[in-house]
């Protein structure tokens, strides 16, 4: 669980970044949630918890990945160079290792829910306070992408009942 010290840490960080570096940040976080919703929807399967928590993790993967894909090539043609960054990405947390048993999905979900709010309140923030108004448009661009990713989780959530 991400705490609050650790997004005004993580705060401070990216609201110092270039458009380039950000983007560099934004590219990096979106192959590491690719990688995460996959092992969580190979998780899912193996577990047998039925193929619509899988079909979401899935698409968060597959989304993920073609939004990294996508910022991979507009950041190649505006640098001419490879993506590359030192700030680690705040919507990926350890969830997997608690993920072991199918009685264990809701706090996955939760988990998973949380970080997405975090990211999309950590990108709001910043949004507000960078004067680069491509640097702006950037992070309102990540917040709805979360916000999104938080929706899709939260509707598998709420299938659960209790």
């Amino acid at each position: 669980m991400i705490k609050m010290m650790e997004v005004d840490e993580v705060i401070g960080k990216l609201e110092n970044l270039s458009y380039e570096e950000a983007l560099a940040y934004w590219i990096s976080g979106e192959k590491e949630e690719a990688k995460l919703y996959k092992e969580l929807a190979e998780r899912a399967r193996a577990l047998g918890l039925g193929e619509s928590i899988v079909k979401v993790f899935e698409k968060l993967s597959k989304d993920s990945q073609r939004h990294a894909e996508e910022l991979t090539k507009i950041f190649r043609e505006s640098f001419s160079r490879e993506p590359k960054t030192d700030v680690p990405p705040v919507e990926v947390l350890p969830v997997l290792s608690k993920f072991e048993r199918a009685d264990q999905i809701k706090e996955v979900l939760e988990a998973a829910m949380e970080s997405e709010l975090t990211a999309h309140k950590v990108y709001r923030i910043l949004a507000e306070k960078v004067k680069d108004e491509k640097l702006k448009e950037l992070y309102l661009k990540l917040a709805e992408v979360e916000k999104n990713h938080y929706e899709a989780l939260k509707g598998e959530y709420e299938k659960l009942g209790d």
